[in-house]
Order: C-alpha cells, then sequence, then structure tokens
C-alpha cells in the first residue's frame, strides 16, 4: 500500500502550507515522513539544503532540533508521569538549547504559551484539553525549531478554545518567525492559517494555490466538491453542494490513471487510462487534471 505516492511541494520559509482533504488520504502520513518519524520508500525531503533522509542518527537528532510536530491528541502526546517542568525539561537537555539557568528558561517557555509559572509542577491530568496543547506547543519550541508541523492542533479541542490556540500559533509564528506545515480537515480553519493550500486526494496532491485564490475559484473537481460541502453561517444562502457517487478506492489497490475518476462527475475517457501530473495552470496554480 502507497499512503502518499508522488507528492512533490515546497514550503516558503516564514509561511504557513495548509495541508487539507478528507479522512485517510495521506495527510499525517506525509507530515511524518518529512520528518522520518515513518520512513520514506523512496524519494527526498530536502531541509536547508540538506536531504532528510540520508542523515545518520547523529545527524538526524541535530537536525530535529530544526523540526519539530504538534500531534492531533494533547491527552496521548503527553506522558501522565512526567509533571510539565520534567516534560520541558528533556528537549533542553537533548538538544543543550537552555542558556544560562535552565529553571527560569522552562518558567519562560511555559509563559510564552499563556501559562502560569504554578503550572510547570503540575501533571497533565490536571489540565483542560486546551492547556494541554499550550503544553505540547511549549515542547516544541524549546529547541528553538525554524519549522513545525502542526498536525489538526485544535481538532481535539473544544470550539471555544481552538481560536485561542490559532491565535496563538500565529503570534508565536510572528514573533520566532516560524514556517508551520498546518494539517487540517477544517477548511475555514486552514483558511485562517494558511498563505497557501495543498489539496490531497487518496495519497496525491491535486491541487495548490494560495488560500485566497482557492476559496475563489477551485480548479480541480474533487477541490469543488471538497468546498461545497463546507457549511456557510446564513439560513438565507442556497449553496449548490456537488454529491459525489461511489465510495473512495483503497490506497491498496487504486484505479488505474487518474485516483479520482471513479466519483468525478466531469470524468473523461483519458482520465481513466493516464495518471495527471500536477501543473501550473495559473500563476501559482497547480492542478493535476486532464480538464485543463
Amino acid at each position: 500500500m502507497k499512503a502518499v505516492d508522488g507528492v512533490d511541494f515546497s514550503i516558503v520559509e516564514g509561511e504557513t502550507f495548509g495541508l487539507v482533504g478528507e479522512s485517510g488520504c495521506g495527510k499525517t502520513t506525509l507530515g511524518r515522513c518529512i520528518l522520518r518519524l515513518i520512513e520514506p520508500t523512496s524519494g527526498s525531503v530536502s531541509f536547508r539544503g540538506k536531504d532528510v533522509l540520508s542523515l545518520d542518527k547523529k545527524e538526524l537528532r541535530g537536525m530535529r532540533r530544526h523540526m519539530q510536530i504538534v500531534f492531533q491528541d494533547p491527552y496521548s502526546s503527553l506522558d501522565p508521569r512526567l509533571t510539565v517542568r520534567q516534560t520541558l525539561r528533556i528537549p533542553l537537555r537533548l538538544h543543550k538549547t537552555a542558556e544560562g539557568d535552565e529553571e527560569s528558561y522552562i518558567v519562560n517557555l511555559a509563559r510564552s504559551v499563556g501559562l502560569e509559572d504554578e503550572h510547570v509542577d503540575r501533571y497533565p491530568h490536571e489540565f483542560s484539553g486546551g492547556q494541554r496543547q499550550r503544553i505540547v506547543i511549549a515542547r516544541a519550541l524549546a529547541g528553538n525549531p525554524e519549522f513545525i508541523i502542526l498536525d489538526e492542533p485544535t481538532s481535539a479541542l473544544d470550539v471555544s478554545v481552538q481560536a485561542t490556540i490559532l491565535n496563538l500559533l500565529r503570534k508565536l509564528q510572528a514573533k520566532l518567525s516560524l514556517t508551520y506545515l498546518f494539517i487540517s480537515h477544517n477548511l475555514e480553519t486552514v483558511r485562517y492559517m494558511s498563505n497557501r493550500i495543498g489539496v490531497m486526494y487518496l495519497g496525491k496532491l491535486v491541487e495548490i494555490a494560495s488560500a485566497e485564490e482557492l476559496f475563489q475559484k477551485q480548479l480541480h473537481p474533487y477541490t469543488q466538491a471538497l468546498f461545497s460541502a463546507v457549511p456557510v453561517p446564513d439560513p438565507d444562502m442556497r449553496m449548490k453542494k456537488i454529491l459525489l457517487t461511489g465510495d473512495v478506492p483503497t490506497p491498496i489497490n487504486p484505479p488505474r490513471g487518474c485516483r479520482f475518476h471513479p466519483r468525478c462527475p466531469q470524468a473523461i475517457p483519458k482520465c481513466s487510462e493516464i495518471d495527471p501530473e500536477l501543473i501550473e495552470i495559473e500563476k501559482n496554480h497547480f492542478v493535476a487534471c486532464h480538464l485543463y
């Protein structure tokens, strides 16, 4: 099975690249492959001019100081036996980033994500979901990274807490000059956070464009169907929904040609024979579709 196949894109320093698509399309697998939490079977991952996949264990550990991840579930990504102080101390000592007083560094790190000084001696079960995600973000920042993968960082949180965490992430990005890969299935959240957005379907990228461009005009039939499902908070506005027929194909045995063609309302004979390449249709707007 190829969970991610032939994906090729770049992220500009200082920007947020959003990655969207339905559940099971390979978004999380792609993010973990970039960090080598999952070993890719082929291809390359270039970061700061170095191929991450060619690094040995010692070199990879040094590189991971600059590349971090915030996982989806703050409940399972923290060790329940460790206090916040102990959790933050591990990456500080591993990457040797605490200059001077280590304890002061830990307190300042906690303050930077909106935690109080007394929180550093508490255990994860003593915090709410939003506070736990702040701890996870603080742990990711402990090594002074330049690039952070945000794997659906708010999907496990209450709606009232989500906006607070998103605003915190934007504030930290501006303050620390961070670059994000923001993975989510919530299109409005991705629009708020991202400069550019990539759309995935069954392990492949089918469209890439700037956030505003993509929300104004979707070119790929799958992107059009995906965006038509976004609820609009206006009872008087009638949105035309595109209902797709059939089921999502299995990545164990993907269809020949374009992977979306069995469900595509605009499919042509060529779609079932040749897998389309991701090409630039308009300026900085890339689409993998035989209709263009």
